[in-house]
């Protein structure tokens, strides 16, 4: 007799099982993060640049001038040519298809969004601002949430950071079509916001927690925004069609 074969569970589509290993990403950083927060070392880390007559480097040219007002500069820039590029695009953005290229601009600015709105509502105070740094407020855990610490406030997360790390989003668009380009574009994503983030610790105006907070919001922020293209995708190109009847299209 033929035996009758062992029900087999059926593996779940691409995109949900796409879904769930981003999720378990995204979930293995946040642990990382807040494993950070618990150890507790945001104090020691800025003590290596800071005593209790300040930050030596706050007023560094290169750190002022450079990594600082250039970057910021610099990173407004490049969210402007991704604005433009959705209609206009050039070298590796050609690959993409006007979705994933207004994916690429609407993930910068909404991680941007994000990160300011956070700053504004915090109540914890920068480095600098702090007693054991010739300031004047009292170190609070930004857990404490809306604990005042009698300096000025709105410095966490870290907006600077999020120069770099706002084009993390950027991954996900291009990881479709253009691969390699996609991982370029997380390392240099990576690098600028590490390096940006790592600039303010120097000069007192961020603990790392701050710019490790930033570098999650903005990863999570871009890969929302993925999803939410992803399920607007068919939409967006069924519109396309009806204003174009022949279907084609033009990069």
């Amino acid at each position: 007799m033929l035996s009758t074969p062992a029900s087999v569970t059926p593996r779940p589509p691409p995109h949900i099982q796409e879904r769930r290993r981003w999720l378990v990403w995204t979930l293995a950083l946040l642990a990382c993060v807040v494993l950070w927060d618990t150890a507790g070392q945001d104090m020691a880390l800025a003590q290596l640049f800071g005593s209790s007559n300040g930050f030596p480097m706050r007023e560094q040219w290169f750190f002022v001038q450079v990594l600082h007002e250039g970057a910021r500069r610099l990173g407004w820039l490049l969210v402007l040519l991704l604005t433009l590029s959705v209609w206009w695009p050039r070298g590796v953005l050609r690959k993409l298809d006007t979705s994933e290229r207004l994916q690429m601009a609407v993930s910068a600015l909404v991680a941007l969004a994000v990160v300011s709105v956070g700053k504004n509502l915090s109540a914890t105070s920068c480095p600098w601002d702090i007693t054991q740094f010739g300031g004047v407020a009292r170190h609070v855990s930004h857990w404490a949430l809306g604990v005042l610490d009698g300096g000025g406030g709105r410095c966490f997360p870290a907006g600077h950071a999020s120069a770099g790390f706002a084009f993390l989003g950027g991954y996900f668009a291009l990881r479709r079509q253009a691969p390699v380009a996609a991982r370029w574009w997380l390392a240099g994503a990576l690098l600028a916001g590490f390096i940006l983030g790592g600039a303010q610790q120097v000069r007192g105006a961020h603990f790392m927690s701050h710019t490790l907070w930033t570098g999650w919001l903005c990863w999570t922020t871009g890969w929302l925004c993925h999803m939410a293209a992803q399920s607007l995708r068919p939409r967006f190109h069924g519109l396309e069609n009806n204003g174009n009847p022949s279907g084609s299209t033009h990069a």
